[in-house]
């Protein structure tokens, strides 16, 4: 999760220093709480919905528990439901009803 933050620090920095390149307001906001965009209109069962981002696009979803990984974090992918997996594993994935795999 440390990985994760600092890349995202990282993205963050240079998507501000280049002009025009800039995350919309909103979006900013939710990262700067630790926040991730999800396409839901609700937020899974850890977090609890702190705004909108991506221009009123997806919701803003914040961690209440810090008891949560995300698929991709994991190695996962996350996958729609028609698709089999081979090995699930636990994850978040940020459309609702897909599946968080190892093997596809």
């Amino acid at each position: 999760m440390k990985l994760f933050s600092g890349l995202m620090a990282l993205l963050l920095f240079l998507l501000q220093a280049v002009p025009g390149l800039g995350l919309p307001r909103d979006t900013l906001r939710c990262l700067e709480y630790h926040g991730y965009c999800f396409h839901l209109k609700s937020c899974p069962e850890p977090f609890a919905a702190f705004g909108t981002c991506y221009r009123r696009r997806r919701t803003c979803c914040v961690d209440t528990t810090s008891n949560f990984h995300f698929c991709q974090d994991e190695g996962g992918h996350c996958v729609p439901p028609e698709i089999r997996c081979l090995q699930e594993q636990e994850g978040l994935c940020p459309r609702r009803g897909w599946k968080c795999c190892t093997e596809v």
